[in-house]
């Protein structure tokens, strides 16, 4: 079941899901708004292959900085950090949904990571890509995109309570950690 604005207000109020910072008229009909963070990490441009399997090679060649404002550039990719974090409890599961807004400029939100597990700790690693002709600019605090919260049953064994949990409690854009995958 996908949770409403009162269901939602609710759920924040008894601590069963936690956002930080969270502002109230941010609550939509069936979402919560969550805006963009400061910090964004990319690629280089350049010949060298990305191994999934290999450290070195999808850390190597990265660029990031801390800004109020990003120009994404046409076919350009970026890692981009949400300003909120969140807590999930072990019987709420979230996905990622870009705001119809801000992908009317071509610019996308998330590849295919758009699925946030229960037990999940931490800022959001958006995935954005610009495919429109001309740069789109984004700021630092604006809504970017919006998460929709369903109930399930409680996990067994929730994100974070896995031995093997990548993304737990990160805080900024963090890079693929595939790599830590068994082959």
């Amino acid at each position: 079941m996908i949770l409403v604005d009162w269901q939602l207000r609710d759920r924040i109020a008894r601590g069963h899901i936690r956002i930080d910072p969270f502002d109230p008229a941010l609550v939509q009909p069936n979402s919560i708004d969550i805006r963009l963070g400061n910090h964004f990490v990319w690629y280089a441009p350049g010949k060298q292959v990305i191994d999934p399997y290999d450290k070195t090679t999808v850390t190597s060649g990265v660029e990031g900085k801390h800004a109020d404002f990003f120009d994404l550039l046409p076919g350009q990719f970026v890692l981009a950090e949400t300003l909120e974090c969140i807590s999930l409890p072990d019987n709420i599961v979230a996905t990622i949904e870009g705001k119809s807004s801000i992908a009317r400029l071509g610019v996308t939100l998330h590849q295919t990571g758009g699925w946030i597990d229960a037990g999940f700790r931490g800022s959001i690693t958006l995935e954005m890509a610009n495919v429109n002709a001309r740069p789109v600019r984004v700021y630092a605090g604006m809504p970017i995109g919006q998460l929709v919260f369903y109930t399930t049953e409680r996990a067994e064994n929730p994100y974070d309570k896995k031995a093997d949990a990548k993304y737990l409690d990160q805080r900024q854009a963090t890079l693929s950690k595939y790599h830590e995958n068994r082959k």
